[in-house]
């Protein structure tokens, strides 16, 4: 199910604390959109004030996943733009428009509030929301922000485990005719955890490659309930074959949009293996930016369970109808 509201207000009066197994969302990315609803995350009006919102967030999601739980949590960048976007006092007004950036889960954009990229000449005019200009943020015309990593080392000093950065590759990368830099075409993902040890079962994750043999010669192998910090598993009386390898930090992920939505949604296929390295059978997992639902559903479709928080309620409707179109109910 989804549940309407703001998802820091949700999570403290609905979800009982180690109630959820694991949490993979992305919530909307600083600077990058107006979704035009009251209330939404992505429009402060620094990168300090949006850091300090994500620990907000995620200090609840914390509150509420086991003591064994995780977190995938995928951000994208943004730049400063050129001077015009929105006030201090989250007034929308005059510049260039803003590109939609691929890859990123939320509200759909209406046609009347969507953004294009007007790239020029080299220079990032206005890849963001948020004008440098008009902004006391301390950030030039088209510095990288930082923010995914900006994020992290927040939530690290707020109690985390920061545990890995995946890089999602993107092979369809959205176009950018800027000159002076390389074309954007990745983002990240983190894995974090509430405790040193945690629920990791990389044997459902493992990729293709050679077969390796280890020799029977002590204890091997990782105890795919609680691992996470390299402990010795079971005793080996015999040779133990491994097929394939373990999974690396690097996830080629083509972006697919939902023709629903003016925006591209989470591919599913860079959820999957969150969700079956994340959570065991019948586990529960929470998106609390559920957008469309994508989360939703691939749990669900994982023989999970799935939950989530949505700010506008046209969009939970708009989740309902994509997961009717595959069987499954919210």
């Amino acid at each position: 199910m989804i549940h309407q509201g703001d998802c820091i207000t949700v999570l403290r009066e609905r979800f009982a604390p180690e109630s959820v197994q694991c949490c993979v969302t992305s919530p909307p990315y600083w600077g990058l959109r107006d979704y035009g609803c009251e209330g939404q995350f992505g429009l402060e009006a620094t990168p300090e004030l949006y850091v300090a919102k994500m620990v907000e967030v995620f200090r609840e999601v914390r509150r509420v996943l086991k003591p064994d739980g995780t977190l995938w949590l995928n951000l994208g960048d943004s730049y400063a733009g050129s001077g015009k976007g929105i006030g201090a006092d989250g007034t929308v007004y005059g510049g260039e428009k803003q590109r939609t950036n691929a890859g990123s889960i939320g509200l759909p954009v209406l046609k009347d509030k969507s953004r294009s990229s007007t790239l020029q000449g080299g220079k990032d005019t206005q890849n963001n929301a948020l004008g440098a200009g008009n902004l006391n943020h301390g950030l030039k015309p088209k510095d990288m922000v930082g923010i995914p990593w900006r994020v992290a080392f927040a939530l690290q000093a707020d109690g985390w485990y920061l545990r890995s950065d995946i890089i999602w590759h993107k092979p369809n990368p959205m176009p950018e005719s800027v000159t002076d830099r390389p074309t954007k075409s990745h983002e990240y993902l983190f894995l974090l955890t509430k405790s040193e040890r945690y629920y990791y079962d990389a044997e459902a994750i493992r990729e293709d490659g050679p077969t390796y043999i280890r020799k029977a010669s002590g204890y091997v192998g990782f105890n795919a309930t609680h691992t996470g910090n390299n402990q010795k598993g079971v005793f080996a009386d015999k040779d133990t074959i491994t097929e394939g390898r373990n999974k690396r930090t690097v996830w080629t992920v083509a972006t697919s949009p939902y023709a629903e939505a003016h925006f591209a949604t989470f591919p599913p296929k860079l959820i999957e293996p969150c969700i079956l390295a994340g959570c065991p059978s019948g586990g529960l997992v929470l998106d609390p930016f559920a957008g469309s639902g994508t989360t939703i559903q691939v749990a669900q479709q994982l023989g999970r369970q799935g939950v989530g928080i949505e700010l506008n309620p046209a969009y939970i409707t708009l989740a309902d109808t994509r997961t009717a179109q595959t069987g499954l109910a919210l």
